[in-house]
């Protein structure tokens, strides 16, 4: 390889000959630095770097925005390939898939059951009060207990009345979560009407007065709903006297709307006993082929006999 030697002006130097063009670059002038003449076939003058790289440079190749080249197709490892079934026939592919899981399927179909069956009947026992929490807010004056005639027309209803409480088989209990006590009695000279009254926490004693005048919910016993089933059977265990059957209770103090919550109550469960059973029937109910196969059971398709 030949070097081209260049001088400047007032000093010279060397330079080691370019890696690309195999001649040595000249020095800049002395001054500004710029070249004594443009670089090219022939030339032996010296030029500036930026010369030297602008014909060293490779010219860019277009790229086409709307060009779409073709992707070869890459041939994946034996064994790691897409599913075997992609590609077959759909009744193929479900006739391939494995059973449904039946242990767990029975399972939670009992579960949902029990859950619809016990949802219903809470709602059904709450029928009651829930009735009552939408009668009229006024109370219906009786006059004196003591010489009442029930009827099919003071069912549920809510009322307003006066009497003397008896003390024979009178039962004092209480309720989980609620801090006043319950006083049951008799009225007396009738003991087909039965009066509960709450007892403010801390006033419970000796020294007690129970009231003669009563504002409540007027009702047969055994149709009292669920905060007062087993009454007659506690003040049979406790008070030793026996409750008639055709007994009628009226809890003082329960006025329509405070026995909302009943409502409320009632329809939240009879919810969510059609909703578990809306899952019961969804989970049983056969399941249609599409393209006019034929029906599959809940536990998919039918096995083929073996011989």
């Amino acid at each position: 390889m030949r070097a081209r030697l260049g001088k400047a002006e007032g000093r010279g130097k060397l330079h080691a000959p370019h890696p690309h063009h195999g001649t040595a670059l000249a020095g800049y002038s002395e001054g500004n630095g710029r070249a004594r003449g443009p670089p090219g076939p022939g030339t032996t003058g010296p030029w500036s770097v930026s010369d030297l790289l602008a014909t060293t440079r490779t010219p860019r190749q277009p790229v086409s925005r709307t060009s779409n080249p073709t992707l070869e197709p890459y041939d994946l490892p034996q064994g790691a390939g897409l599913p075997a079934a992609l590609g077959e026939d759909d009744r193929a592919v479900l006739d391939a898939a494995p059973a449904p899981p039946r242990r767990e399927r029975t399972a939670t179909v009992v579960l949902m059951a029990l859950t619809a069956i016990v949802a219903a009947l809470m709602a059904f026992a709450l029928r009651g009060e829930a009735r009552y929490a939408l009668s009229p807010g006024q109370p219906l004056g009786l006059g004196e207990l003591a010489t009442l005639k029930l009827g099919g027309d003071l069912d549920n209803r809510y009322v307003r009345s006066v009497g003397l409480l008896g003390t024979s088989g009178a039962v004092r209990y209480g309720r989980a979560a609620e801090g006043d006590s319950f006083r049951l009695a008799p009225i007396a000279g009738n003991p087909r009407i039965w009066v509960e009254i709450r007892v403010p926490e801390g006033f419970e004693g000796p020294r007690f007065v129970p009231p003669t005048s009563f504002a409540g919910r007027l009702v047969p016993m055994g149709e009292a709903g669920v905060r007062h089933a087993g009454l007659a059977d506690t003040v049979r265990d406790h008070g030793g006297t026996r409750v008639p059957a055709d007994a009628w209770l009226l809890v003082d103090g329960s006025s329509p709307r405070a026995s909302r919550w009943a409502v409320a109550l009632a329809l939240l469960c009879a919810g969510f006993a059609a909703w578990n059973v809306f899952g019961v029937v969804r989970l049983l109910r056969p399941v249609r082929a599409g393209n006019g196969g034929e029906d599959k059971g809940p536990e998919g398709p039918a096995e083929p006999a073996r011989a």
